[in-house]
């Protein structure tokens, strides 16, 4: 599969697809815990940041404050592909949304309230076909 660079080409063919589950942005200073496997990882001088799923986190007694529905763009976007992250979070913003984007090698994940998880697909899907 061939990545794309093409803005209007990705925001078409994005395909948001929304995850089954609930997702929360929590810490970890060392290891992360038995039972508990990220979807995300980041390294920061404060620790790791995880995205796990909700109840690994509550059984795993990990704090969090922010539940996400987890979105995947189904488009093959390339890394250097420019505007697409800007697209889709102006599209979210002005439907007054948050979103944390994560770009990962073959497609990009928006984690969006839990509540409004529906709704953001919507607007997304409204962006690609007014775009295409």
């Amino acid at each position: 599969m061939t990545s794309e660079t093409d803005l209007r080409s990705l925001l078409g063919g994005m395909r948001p697809e929304l995850n089954p589950g609930r997702y929360v942005f929590t810490m970890a200073e060392g290891d992360v815990p038995s039972g508990v496997t990220p979807v995300v990882t980041v390294a920061e001088q404060e620790g790791f940041t995880l995205v796990v799923p909700q109840a690994e986190a509550d059984a795993a007694g990990m704090a969090y404050d922010y539940v996400a529905g987890w979105i995947t763009l189904r488009a093959h976007s390339a890394l250097g592909a420019i505007g697409l992250t800007a697209a889709v979070s102006r599209a979210l913003a002005d439907a007054n949304l948050s979103c944390n984007v994560v770009s990962a090698f073959h497609h990009d994940h928006l984690f969006v309230p839990y509540e409004h998880a529906e709704r953001a697909v919507e607007v997304l899907r409204r962006l690609a076909h007014e775009t295409s």
